[in-house]
């Protein structure tokens, strides 16, 4: 652990010579970018709909649970200097359950990549009308280039890159929410928890694997420790403080928009044919209300797929490094992990359900990052006295039974047919 936070855990303080509040908030607006990416759009379209605003209330508590865990996971990186693989890869001592769980986290890093570039390949489509193959090869060029920014001009220029994409997706995707307002009255019905058979707890479970994304907890601490490396004049107390505020704003950001996602199709595309697809979303956001509000919504999901895509490989990069203790170059990785997003949009495969299948398989990766994080950060000998309070462990192991019982109900209700 790097000296100055072991100062800082034993009550020395460091100079109070430290930049503005505003300077140390980042990271989270970064990791936030995993919550606004096309897997979020495909799974919140199709439950607005398909069930109009039914499961409003998912959204909201999904958001709810993303910001405390975001914030345990920076806490981890802030405090101890090290990401969350890394942590684990030292604690992990049998090296066939690292490579384990190595390859469960992988897994869930690439149903990521998979969703970012299909993404990005339906939203050209949409724009161009570019064969959606050549769309993807597109969308992976690009974020070759975002990596490059990352590995080579350092954090903070990526930083700026990626919060100038968030501002065009937040503006992509509320503005028809302006245009054609949702129901208030729906609204608060839809923040009653309930279900409507098997196809609305897959949906549920789809918009929390896309909200409470199991990379971006990885990633996070990554963030956070490479950001706040360098700010050895700062009190970690006051990091951890920043970082609330990173972590608020980032949260508030990208509740607000998958919300307004779900409004806009609950408003304008319940029960309207063919919306359950981005294409047919799309093509019925034009018809019914406008042309702009169209093509925000494409431009949108492009500077999702694009920015949320860089993210998940620099997420895929730090696993393979934390728990494999092998690193390999970002560039190369991403070149990887084009190769099955492409074959699927080379066979046909109906990208808008590759998209929300994508966001089962990261429902099923959660409790595999949250359960360690968890139990990690109320641990003294880890974060000294930054470790978790009672009362933040306790909701720590709520929100992780709560997303394990549901993908129980999933798996029941799918195998069993009810």
């Amino acid at each position: 652990m790097p000296k100055a936070r072991v100062l800082e855990r034993e009550g020395v303080r460091r100079p109070a010579s430290v930049p503005r509040l505003a300077w140390l908030i980042g990271p989270a607006l970064v990791a936030g970018v995993a919550y606004l990416d096309p897997g979020n759009v495909a799974s919140n379209m199709t439950a607005g709909a398909r069930f109009g605003y039914l499961l409003v209330w998912v959204v909201v508590l999904g958001n709810v649970m993303a910001w405390l865990i975001q914030y345990l996971s920076a806490k981890l990186g802030v405090v101890t200097g090290e990401s969350l693989p890394e942590v684990l890869g030292r604690r992990l001592r049998n090296r066939w359950g690292r490579r384990a769980y190595w390859l469960q986290a992988e897994l869930v890093a690439m149903a990521t990549d998979i969703a970012e570039v299909i993404g990005g390949a339906v939203a050209l489509n949409l724009l161009f009308g570019l064969p959606l193959l050549w769309g993807g090869a597109i969308t992976g060029a690009v974020s070759i280039s975002l990596l490059l920014v990352q590995s080579r001009a350092g954090a903070q220029p990526f930083e700026f890159v990626v919060i100038g994409l968030v501002a065009i997706i937040a503006v992509g995707f509320t503005f028809g929410v302006f245009v054609a307002p949702p129901d208030p009255a729906g609204i608060v019905a839809g923040l009653v928890p309930r279900f409507e058979g098997t196809d609305s707890v897959l949906l549920a479970a789809s918009i929390l694997g896309a909200t409470i994304m199991p990379h971006a907890i990885y990633a996070h601490s990554a963030l956070a420790r490479d950001r706040f490396a360098q700010e050895t004049g700062i009190t970690t107390s006051r990091l951890l403080r920043a970082t609330r505020w990173d972590v608020t704003i980032a949260m508030l950001i990208a509740g607000t928009v998958n919300l307004c996602i779900l409004l806009l199709a609950a408003a304008n595309l319940d029960g309207v044919p063919g919306t359950d697809s981005l294409e047919g979303a799309y093509a019925a956001l034009r018809d019914g209300i406008g042309p702009t509000v169209a093509v925000l919504f494409a431009v949108g999901l492009l500077a999702s797929g694009l920015a949320s895509t860089s993210v998940g490989a620099y997420a895929g990069a730090e696993i393979m490094h934390g728990l494999l203790h092998v690193r390999i170059p970002l560039v190369w990785r991403r070149l990887v992990t084009l190769v099955p997003a492409l074959a699927i949009l080379a066979v046909g495969f109906d990208p808008t359900v590759a998209l929300v299948l994508s966001q089962v398989v990261l429902s099923f990766g959660i409790p595999f990052a949250l359960v360690p994080l968890v139990a990690l950060t109320a641990r003294p000998e880890l974060l000294g006295r930054f470790r978790n309070r009672a009362i933040t462990t306790a909701a720590g192991i709520a929100a992780s039974i709560f997303l394990i019982v549901l993908n129980g109900l999933l798996l029941w209700l799918v195998f069993t047919g009810a």
